[in-house]
């Protein structure tokens, strides 16, 4: 239980996917204009995240290994992604409309965010076993769901301020996310 808690905290704060390894960055700042967007974007990635890591482990162990056919591992894992992003497209458009209208064109780019790659391909290099793979996935997530809420809360409330000119937009985004990598940079400091 102890491994579980460390692997949480790890990814959900000191090796977080998007602050610390900085992937799924144009998810981060393409989708965080506001809050509900972004925590709908969290939730997709969530999923896809997570069932990616356990499902990537089970063909990468099961099937590839046993074959001698590793050297299949990332066209397996692009699969894996390609058909959860496919099926959860699916879902979200028949149960939410008004979320597959607000997502619009970064849902089906799930399927090329590198957090969701990346996070698949740590579990398998990590050689992790099945259950701290889906852990690891699935705190990874979490991390990037919580970065991706703070984020565009504060993006909501640039919205209020009136920076000078020079830094509206992307200048003061840029510098948003910068600081709060270093605040993040905290929590490696308390791990250590």
């Amino acid at each position: 239980m102890k491994e579980i808690l460390l692997i949480v905290l790890a990814n959900g704060l000191v090796n977080n996917i998007v602050l610390a390894r900085f992937l799924g960055l144009c998810s981060f700042m393409g989708v965080t204009n506001k809050v509900d967007s972004a925590l709908g974007m969290s939730m997709a990635t969530t999923f896809v995240i997570t069932l990616s890591a356990g499902l990537g482990w089970v063909i990468y162990h099961w099937i590839l290994v046993p074959l001698g056919m590793e050297y299949l591992r990332l066209l397996s894992l692009i699969m894996v992604i390609a058909s959860l992003v496919q099926l959860l497209e699916l879902f979200i458009a028949k149960q939410s409309p008004a979320l597959y209208r607000t997502l619009g064109i970064f849902l089906p780019l799930i399927t090329t965010n590198c957090a969701v790659l990346g996070v698949a391909l740590l579990v398998l290099d990590d050689n992790l076993s099945f259950l701290h793979s889906v852990v690891f996935g699935f705190s990874s997530s979490l991390g990037y769901s919580l970065v991706m809420v703070i984020f565009s809360g504060l993006r909501e409330r640039q919205g209020n301020a009136s920076p000078p000119l020079v830094f509206r937009g992307a200048p003061i985004n840029f510098i948003t996310a910068g600081i709060l990598a270093l605040a993040f940079t905290g929590f490696a400091g308390l791990a250590g």
